[in-house]
């Protein structure tokens, strides 16, 4: 790629993929098109690299895709993770050791060897247990059984908590005194009363991913693609913030253009009208 390009970067979930949590085929065709043609694009997402991967299947990537809100940067191309912000050891043992303090569980991801494990300590919480199942059998992801204890935490990258809203804001709320992490708190699109809590390093952002991709390849304009409160720093770290009709109010409020809404490929009919 050349620099002084133009780099459009979207969100996965809410954004760019429909309310089934897939791309429509004109959203996968119209993008390897442009992307043959010189486009740039790439995306933010909270998402791991075993389902990302599965869910954008035949898109041909040039540019680098941004993982876990930013822990992770993984470059298609060379089949490597170009960079990666793990927690430290202490840090990584301190969420563990409040969170059983908490009473509460979720997922916890770590990088080993290039290689992701995702462990989970019980399934007796259902959405925790439904939110395992649905990936096994639409993501054929793995997971590990594993008392987050007795994980050894170097590599430990990510934890992530889902529950009913007043349980996530009471957990972030005593996360919140540990030092050097970052604590996203967003609800899940495709429930009605669960939210998110995502726990990683705090300088693993969506808005230094997004930089990291413009130092690193010379972009001089991004423009970025959201519906959901963690897309927020994205936002920070682009020139132009376009929200899909379906975003957040927060978000449409921070854009400074809205798009179609997701289930009608707005951020593919976008590029299609403008960029280029």
């Amino acid at each position: 790629m050349s620099k002084n390009q133009t780099l459009y970067i979207s969100d996965l979930d809410g954004t760019l993929l429909n309310r089934n949590a897939e791309l429509s085929s004109y959203t996968k065709d119209t993008l390897n098109r442009m992307i043959e043609d010189g486009l740039c694009f790439s995306v933010a997402t909270a998402r791991t690299a075993a389902t990302a991967f599965k869910i954008m299947d035949g898109v041909q990537w040039k540019v680098p895709l941004v993982l876990l809100n930013g822990v992770l940067i993984y470059d298609v191309a060379q089949s490597r993770y170009v960079q990666v912000l793990p927690l430290s050891v202490k840090t990584a043992s301190t969420i563990i050791s409040a969170l059983h303090e908490l009473n509460t569980t979720g997922l916890m991801y770590q990088l080993k060897n290039d290689e992701q494990i995702t462990y989970y300590e019980t399934l007796e919480h259902k959405p925790l247990r439904d939110f395992i199942e649905e990936r096994k059998v639409r993501y054929n992801k793995v997971f590990q059984n594993a008392n987050f204890s007795d994980v050894p935490p170097e590599g430990i990258i990510y934890f992530t908590l889902l529950d009913k809203q007043e349980k996530i804001q009471g957990a972030h709320e005593i996360l919140s005194v540990i030092p050097d992490i970052c604590l996203s708190v967003y609800k899940d699109i495709y429930s009605t009363d669960l939210w998110y809590l995502e726990i990683h390093n705090d300088k693993a952002t969506k808005q230094n991913g997004t930089l990291y991709l413009r130092e690193a390849y010379g972009f001089e304009r991004i423009i970025g693609f959201g519906d959901n409160l963690n897309d927020l720093p994205m936002f920070a770290a682009c020139d132009v913030k376009i929200a899909v009709e379906n975003a957040n109010p927060e978000v449409r409020t921070a854009a400074d253009y809205i798009c179609d809404a997701n289930d009608n490929d707005g951020v593919v009919k976008w590029l299609v009208e403008n960029a280029l």
